[in-house]
């Protein structure tokens, strides 16, 4: 089965400064920009801003 290739890996990298990071995908017709979430970073242990990185 061919993968989707509207939909492609990103890396979330913590902007509390830990280098934390998350994987995940996202649709890139949908969302051009770069993708910031609020997910919880472990080291800090906290719910911090998560920012796309390319």
């Amino acid at each position: 089965m061919a993968r989707n290739e509207a939909r492609q890996k990103v890396k979330l990298r913590s902007t509390a400064g830990t280098g934390f990071t998350y994987i995940t995908t996202k649709n890139r017709r949908n969302d051009p920009d770069r993708l910031q979430l609020m997910k919880y970073d472990p080291r800090v242990r906290r719910h911090v801003l998560f920012r796309e990185e390319r």
